[in-house]
């Protein structure tokens, strides 16, 4: 593995790619223009490669007792210095890139930006360890709004579906590593309530959100709108089952975060196509 693919890889570049993509999409649903887009996407690419570097940085070592070798800093194909050096640039940089959209959009991903850092260490070993998904994942779309011109207030339902949203991200991304985590001291929300409980927070959560922002906005919902709920009916359950089959089987259980991946992926786009946003 070359190195500067061994740093990306490093980022956790799949959740990583979906909310910027996630991201750059609501802010043209927004009414962004092209440019104002290309910066929100970039400011928050910015934190989303903070968190994952900081992330693999602190984890090295508890990567390396449990035998990932899917993580580069736990196969040797990287440094930690190299790592870690990367994580601060990209946290520098997120004020910065955030100051060109106005204050009140560089406070807002900022402040997203620390509490995901704060997830990272300590409060991922806590019964608090969803908190902080829930703020960040509110934040994001707040900041996209505060971003445009003039900086409108983000209404309530986008900021509540993202808060549900961050939640029930935080279920489904736990839930391959549960048992690493016990065996290295990691006891979140998640470990405490057990897998299955938290893959029904997860599909609960993400529902929960995919309906907020369904019937959320002022008038009737549009056929997109019911389209989104009936494929999270879908996709939510399906992503539960094959997990659960994963575990019984002995593999990571990675289904049902790629399911609130896809669901959160239809969300964002509803958005855009409804027009809906502000």
């Amino acid at each position: 593995m070359r190195k500067p693919w061994a740093l990306l890889r490093a980022s956790h570049p799949e959740p990583g790619a979906a909310v910027t993509v996630a991201a750059t999409l609501l802010a043209i649903g927004a009414g962004h223009s092209a440019a104002g887009a290309a910066l929100v996407g970039l400011t928050v690419l910015a934190t989303q490669l903070a968190v994952g570097w900081t992330n693999d940085w602190l984890d090295a070592e508890r990567d390396r007792a449990v035998g990932r070798t899917d993580k580069p800093l736990a196969a040797g194909a990287v440094s930690r210095r190299a790592v870690g050096i990367a994580g601060l640039l990209a946290a520098a940089a997120t004020p910065l890139l955030g100051l060109a959209s106005g204050l009140p959009a560089a406070v807002t991903i900022t402040a997203a930006l620390v509490s995901a850092l704060l997830y990272n260490w300590p409060l991922k070993f806590t019964p608090a360890s969803v908190v902080p998904y829930a703020f960040s994942f509110a934040a994001l779309p707040a900041f996209v709004i505060l971003a445009l011109p003039d900086a409108p207030r983000p209404p309530l339902w986008i900021v509540t579906a993202g808060g549900l949203l961050g939640a029930g991200a935080h279920f489904a991304n736990v839930l391959p590593d549960l048992d690493d985590d016990e065996r290295t001291g990691v006891r979140g929300l998640p470990h405490r309530i057990g897998p299955v409980w938290s893959r029904a927070a997860a599909a609960g959560l993400l529902f929960a959100a995919t309906v907020t922002l369904v019937f959320g906005p002022p008038g009737r919902p549009s056929w997109y709108g019911i389209a989104a709920v009936a494929a999270a009916v879908v996709v939510l359950p399906a992503g539960w089952y094959a997990g659960r089959l994963a575990s019984s089987r002995g593999a990571r259980p990675v289904a049902v975060f790629r399911a609130v991946l896809v669901v959160a992926l239809i969300d964002v786009l509803l958005l855009v196509t409804s027009g809906r946003v502000v």
